[in-house]
């Protein structure tokens, strides 16, 4: 059985890798919780490069396959604010709330409210290999919070082809068309394909 470590404390990016990589035969996937490890200043100008910066500095000081991410959200009136700012919109310590609350006052007017999920997602292997899938998720901010589920813009994103907010789907649902479902399954693929080659 090949270990991988999730290279993330957020607990809701956990249960959604998990839900989404759970088809790979021959992994075993591990969380901070067996494998406790170091927070990891995200200091890159962008997605990538701050998912690599977590896969390899996790990878350094663990010694296991790491797979990291990070992702977030970009909006056309922003300039593609919040981005790689996404968690940290509203400053320390991390509020999805507060965060929420700051983007509909920075959008008050707007008549154009695209936006799109950006993630990245690094494996960062002990030999020094590194690989790297992306996926993008298209939609629109609404003018006030709807939805009880997921985690951070969730109840303020609506995706293109849906009446409903991230926030009122289930886990299942929001996975099927996500931005991380996208980097995940392509990042999953890759994992089996390196299982079965005895890369991993």
């Amino acid at each position: 059985m090949t270990q991988l470590l999730l290279g993330t404390k957020n607990q809701g990016k956990i249960e959604e890798a998990t839900e989404l990589l759970a088809g790979i035969k021959g992994l075993e996937l591990l969380t901070f919780s067996e494998h406790p490890f170091s927070d990891v200043d995200e200091t890159g100008e962008t997605f990538l490069d701050n998912a690599l910066l977590k896969a390899r500095s996790i990878c350094g000081e663990i010694g296991l396959p790491v797979l990291a991410e990070d992702a977030g959200l970009e909006v056309a009136h922003l300039g593609g604010a919040p981005g790689v700012l996404s968690a940290r919109f509203s400053g320390e310590p991390v509020d999805y709330a507060r965060n929420n609350a700051l983007l509909l006052e920075r959008l008050q007017g707007a008549v154009d409210r695209t936006a799109r999920f950006v993630a990245v997602a690094a494996l960062q292997l002990p030999d020094g290999q590194t690989f790297v899938c992306t996926g993008l998720l298209r939609g629109a901010i609404v003018k006030s919070p709807i939805g009880a589920g997921g985690f951070g813009y969730d109840p303020l994103f609506v995706p293109d082809g849906s009446e409903r907010t991230l926030a009122e789907m289930s886990l299942a649902e929001k996975n099927r068309i996500s931005h991380r479902k996208y980097a995940w399954t392509r990042m999953g693929s890759l994992l089996q394909d390196l299982i079965e080659a005895g890369e991993l």
